[in-house]
């Protein structure tokens, strides 16, 4: 009948936990309560309730924007709506801000904060269809958007992750974990568990950021009732193309985590102490608007102990032979990440491959991809075509392969030309100018604390220095 799914909850855990390349599923949550979650049914189940939302330009800069410099308002989604209308706003939380020069994106981590008064809508969301029992709505993190609508791109530290898309369209740029050093790694502004890229993926300033040319992008437009999986460690830039756009993810816990958190202990207590002995007239905005506040070196201190306590607790069950038969593949990657760090920073005569490789866990075999069951219900994103500086790929909405959009239409509509003249003003562009003036002798380069921070903080060093910790840990 036609409520039989494609693939069995067994199947699709197997899919999630082992495939290592981005996918979509088509045809799996018709029945979901929670496709009817479209914006204005939200405005209804919420009664007025406000939700923040962070305010961006269209206009495309060099420069990523950051959220750090982005504007928040408090509203309800009745005036929202009504602002991506076009509606004028002569007063009200949206009044400031021209709907043709900006962008709205509301995002709650736990949708639990919004709906606490009405648990039985987390039954709307069904994850148990994909393996994961008991995983709901409360797991579960909500985005609603207006076109243009973006987050920079990054990539997050844990687990993978699963999107649901409920209303309008978004297209994702995804690129492997081994384009980490081409995408130029930054954790400023600082984000527990986000790696972020210094690249505009929409706007690449390929003079300041050459490598970027050897990355590959998997690009996909998301369509209301597909699920896309993002595997561990992708990167991914985010954009709603679309007037009104909502999406529900939740990320798949992993065993690699436990290695995940010490490197993100250290990470933590590193930023903060440097960051915190600045002069606090300089300026930086360095704590992402996510993060309450820098916390002290005692507490990151045993934030670390914590971290290494559970990794080791986690290895012991590991080796008794009692590990999880849900953690399929994640196990595998797991088990291989130290001997693979190890060849991989020592640069052993086989290959330096340091610099192009990814630090945790080895690129998916053919053979590994070929007993996938890819097909009309799970289509890959597939690398865009080199020949192109930018274009898509769509999955049609009845799950038909990947067709090519046309080579004109660039990242949407947010593309324009004139995007450099536009930003042509911008502090960080016309210093980057001055400098290209300059030869990379000069003696006026000044390096700052956040240029270390890069060097200090970088995915591939602390990998090293968590490595090094936990083999003291075990002596």
């Amino acid at each position: 009948g036609e409520d039989v799914k494609p693939f069995t909850p067994e199947k699709s855990k197997e899919i999630v936990m082992s495939l290592q390349q981005p996918a979509v599923f088509c045809n799996m949550v018709g029945d979901w309560p929670a496709l009817h979650w479209n914006a204005k049914y939200l405005s209804t189940v919420l009664e007025g309730k406000t939700i923040q939302f962070r305010l961006g330009l269209k206009t495309v800069a060099l420069v990523p924007q950051f959220e750090t410099s982005c504007s928040y308002v408090e509203a309800t989604l009745e005036e929202f709506l009504a602002w991506t209308c076009g509606q004028p706003c002569l007063s009200g939380p949206f009044s400031c801000y021209d709907y043709s020069k900006y962008w709205a994106y509301a995002d709650y981590k736990y949708i639990a904060r919004i709906f606490e008064d009405k648990p039985e809508i987390f039954q709307d969301v069904r994850w148990s269809d994909f393996g994961f029992p008991g995983r709901s709505g409360k797991e579960s993190t909500l985005w609603i958007g207006s076109e243009g609508a973006n987050t920079p791109c990054h990539l997050d530290s844990y687990g993978c992750n699963l999107v649901l898309q409920v209303q309008g369209r978004k297209r994702w740029h995804l690129f492997p974990p081994g384009d980490t050093s081409f995408l130029y790694p930054t954790r400023i502004p600082y984000e527990e568990s986000s790696i972020f890229s210094k690249v505009n993926i929409a706007n690449p300033d390929l003079k300041r950021f050459p490598e970027f040319r050897n990355s590959t992008a998997h690009v996909v437009t998301l369509s209301p009732g597909q699920v896309l999986l993002v595997p561990r460690h992708w990167w991914h830039y985010v954009e709603s193309i679309d007037p009104v756009t909502v999406s529900i993810n939740s990320w798949i816990e992993l065993d690699a985590d436990h290695e995940a958190r010490v490197e993100e202990a250290i990470t933590r207590m590193l930023v903060c102490a440097i960051k915190s002995a600045e002069n606090p007239s300089d300026g930086d905005l360095w704590l992402n608007p996510t993060e309450v506040e820098a916390t002290s070196h005692e507490i990151n201190l045993q934030y670390l102990n914590k971290a290494v306590s559970a990794y080791l607790k986690c290895q012991e069950t590991s080796v008794s032979g009692q590990a999880r038969s849900s953690s399929t593949g994640a196990e595998q990657r797991t088990n291989t990440s130290c001997k693979r760090k190890r060849r991989e920073i020592g640069c052993e005569p086989e290959g330096c491959t340091l610099l192009t490789q990814e630090w945790d866990f080895p690129a998916p075999k053919a053979e590994e991809l070929q007993k996938m069951p890819f097909g009309p219900h799970l289509v890959r994103v597939l690398p865009q075509s080199h020949k192109t500086s930018v274009m898509g790929a769509a999955v049609e909405s009845d799950g038909r392969d990947l067709l090519h959009e046309n080579e004109g239409e660039h990242f949407g509509k947010l593309y324009c030309k004139r995007k450099r003249l536009l930003m042509s003003n911008d502090c960080e562009t016309a210093a980057h100018q001055m400098d290209s003036d300059c030869s990379p002798c000069s003696s006026q380069t000044a390096l700052s604390t956040n240029d270390l921070l890069d060097c200090l903080v970088n995915p591939r060093v602390i990998s090293l220095v968590a490595q090094l910790l936990l083999e003291r840990m075990r002596v």
